[in-house]
């Protein structure tokens, strides 16, 4: 697992960003702090706010990562790894504020936020180029607002970039529509919990009434704003079997959506402590998900599967399962060494149980 936050002891007043590089290329750059000595497991760097003293990893495996210094003058220092260099899978954190509660939520909502707008949009403007920055809560649409001004100004700014917002669009209303219809949003992904066809059985799963309804609205809203839309479904006991009517539901009222990604479970946040009552086995009955990816490619509807082993998935369906999981929380299994496939697999949660990942692998 790679470690986002690190200790640290650095200078500075107030949190800050940073991009850590191990030597300067030409110019003194403002917004860089180089390496100034690098020891066993960790690395002095200094720029424009002083010295940053980081602890827990080489220094080289920070060459080129965008961080925010949080200096630590009430508690201990630390620094957050936002853009890590070269990896595909770098999501911004906006808020742990959420007005659902869903009852697999790997990320426990928070009655407080902290606002960072401005020390995420100075590290955006850091990217790498050509990057796909993810934005994550919590709900981000809770602060609205700010979450499109940060992410216009940045696209503006710079035009190699791109978001992918995973939010439960619960907020979106007619007067968006126009601000979305800038060609900056073509630039923009949404990522869109859709658990059931069936209101009563959504709203039980994220925990609020009359959800469904409401995300109906938001969807419209967004259809007739041009919106680039990712709806994203977890499997659980409870909606397993409702697959299909949830495929035929989203052909025949939301066939604008670029992908529908059908996802595993992760053992993590409430999930942990419910999981044995809300885990699908999918190896043992892959057939109301077979189904529903049927259906999804009768009516022209692109479908993906979400950190589904490959072996674990029939080979006819084993094209749509992507390797998903995040590099930093991803793992394989010894047997997964011999993998022909491997590459191309999403691997296993860092916390999926390890006896369950053990006896669910057949190497390819």
């Amino acid at each position: 697992m790679i470690q986002l936050v690190l200790p640290a002891v650095a200078e500075g007043e107030r949190p800050f960003i940073a991009r850590l590089v191990r030597r300067r290329e030409g110019g003194c750059n403002p917004a860089e702090s180089y390496l100034l000595e690098e020891y066993s497991g960790g690395g002095a760097f200094v720029g424009q706010h002083g010295l940053i003293a980081v602890d827990g990893v080489p220094a080289g495996e920070l060459d080129g990562d965008v961080v925010l210094v949080q200096p630590g003058r009430d508690r201990p220092g630390r620094i957050e790894r936002l853009l890590r260099a070269g990896s595909m899978h770098n999501t911004l954190l906006i808020t742990e504020r959420c007005d659902q509660l869903c009852i697999m939520c790997s990320q426990p909502p928070k009655k407080t936020h902290v606002d960072r707008f401005d020390l995420l949009e100075a590290a955006c403007l850091l990217a790498e180029r050509g990057a796909l920055i993810g934005i994550s809560g919590g709900e981000p649409t809770l602060y609205k607002d700010q979450l499109l001004g940060m992410m216009e100004r940045v696209l503006d700014a710079r035009s190699d970039l791109e978001f992918h917002v995973l939010s439960n669009a619960q907020h979106f209303e007619a007067g968006d529509v126009e601000r979305l219809r800038n060609p900056l949003y073509r630039r923009v992904s949404w990522g869109i919990p859709l658990y059931a066809a069936e209101p009563g059985l959504h709203d039980q799963i994220v925990g609020k009434a009359d959800a469904f309804r409401r995300l109906e609205k938001s969807l419209a809203w967004l259809t007739i704003a041009g919106a680039r839309v990712e709806l994203r479904t977890v499997i659980l006991r409870s909606n397993v079997d409702a697959l299909p009517s949830l495929a035929r539901y989203i052909a025949t009222r939301l066939r604008f959506i670029e992908v529908w990604s059908i996802m595993q479970l992760e053992n993590i946040g409430y999930a942990r402590s419910r999981w044995p009552q809300l885990y699908v086995q999918h190896a043992e009955n892959f057939r109301p998900i077979a189904s529903a990816l049927e259906q999804a490619a009768l009516f022209g509807v692109r479908a993906q599967l979400f950190n589904f082993p490959r072996c674990t998935v029939p080979l006819l369906f084993r094209n749509v399962a992507m390797a998903s999981i995040s590099d930093w929380k991803r793992k394989y299994t010894p047997a997964c060494a011999d993998c022909r496939e491997r590459d191309a697999c999403c691997g296993f949660f860092e916390w999926h149980p390890e006896d369950a990942a053990l006896a669910g692998v057949s190497p390819l």
